[in-house]
């Protein structure tokens, strides 16, 4: 009986377990703020106190990533995806690539983004 006992209290442990970790995965949403200049300050700004912040430099340049708990009250969150419009000049600056970004993609915004000496339209859009 004893072992059992024991057998029965494991198996819970494991169903509560795994039931936690699935939860919280559930619950956590990721947010790109572009480079990493000042990315735990504009994390929490935007996400909250509890949020936290990566800069990802896998790609070579150092990108902000923020890791927030998703409120299951709160509506859902349209997935965004990013694009590229290509170079901004002086000729193309912030809003050429805002235009650029609204022909190229269906409800696309865009931004010009400094990496090195190139300064580059990147595009954010609904998926």
């Amino acid at each position: 009986m004893e072992r059992m006992t024991s057998l029965v209290f494991i198996v819970n442990l494991l169903i509560i377990f795994t039931s936690v970790v699935n939860q919280t995965r559930a619950d956590t949403c990721t947010d790109g703020l572009g480079l990493c200049n000042s990315c735990d300050e504009r994390c929490k700004a935007k996400h909250g106190p509890s949020s936290e912040s990566n800069c990802d430099r896998s790609i070579g340049v150092g990108l902000c990533v923020c890791y927030y708990q998703c409120g299951s009250s709160s509506p859902p969150v349209q997935k965004k995806c990013d694009g590229g419009a290509g170079i901004c000049s002086q000729r193309c600056q912030g809003t050429c690539c805002d235009m650029n970004c609204a022909q190229k993609y269906n409800g696309g915004h865009g931004f010009c983004n400094t990496l090195g000496t190139f300064s580059l339209c990147q595009c954010e859009y609904p998926c």
